[in-house]
């Protein structure tokens, strides 16, 4: 920190950010698309294409899935386009938490990285520019090692950062995939409108 200058603050702190935002984004996918729940997910559009709605209100049961959400949503107010869009809609934003984050991170560390380079750099010009003759040259060197730093740890903060953000979106895109089959499931076994209790044709039923 030292030797890098301010600018090495602020990547510090996103380098923080990130890391703390990697690992709530690591156990919510570690809890939402394990081998167990994509098995609950399998079992739920059958039961939804089979038109089940005692069993898929148990297998929904207490449970904060995406696609479980979805799934209680089409079996309580009607499987047509309009829920399913707005229950859809809901869990995208859980599965697209923070992403919007960590796109900033990845874009912005390397931009303060050269902000500290074009810093340091400066630093060197007017300590050349000070001295007709350069009596220590670590008065240069200095500058260029904090140019050096700051882009490099720049660098380091993006790509760090890169790699847990793709693997998170492409989660989301495959929960996303997951949700559609849902949706096309229960649009195909449950009524597009909710039943009620005074219809006599739900009470014969």
């Amino acid at each position: 920190m030292q030797k890098g200058g301010f600018v090495l603050w602020p990547l510090l702190l996103l380098s923080i950010l990130s890391l703390g935002i990697t690992s709530e984004r690591i156990l919510f996918w570690a809890r939402m698309s394990g081998a167990a729940a994509r098995a609950r997910v399998s079992r739920l559009t059958e039961a939804l294409r089979r038109g089940r709605k005692e069993e898929v209100m148990r297998l929904c049961d207490g449970s904060n899935q995406p696609e479980m959400m979805v799934a209680l949503r089409l079996a309580l107010d009607g499987a047509n386009d309009g829920v399913a869009m707005a229950a859809a809609e809901i869990q995208r934003h859980r599965l697209e938490r923070f992403s919007v984050v960590l796109s900033t991170i990845i874009t912005a560390s390397p931009m303060i990285g050269i902000l500290g380079t074009v810093i340091g750099i400066i630093k060197s010009f007017n300590v050349l520019g000070a001295q007709s003759q350069l009596a220590d040259p670590r008065g240069v060197s200095g500058g260029i090692g904090e140019a050096l730093i700051t882009t490099a740890t720049g660098l380091a903060v993006a790509l760090v950062t890169l790699f847990p953000y793709m693997s998170f979106k492409g989660l989301a895109d495959r929960a996303m995939g997951r949700m559609e089959s849902v949706i096309a499931a229960a649009q195909t076994g449950l009524p597009a409108k909710p039943e009620r209790i005074d219809d006599p044709a739900a009470v014969n039923a």
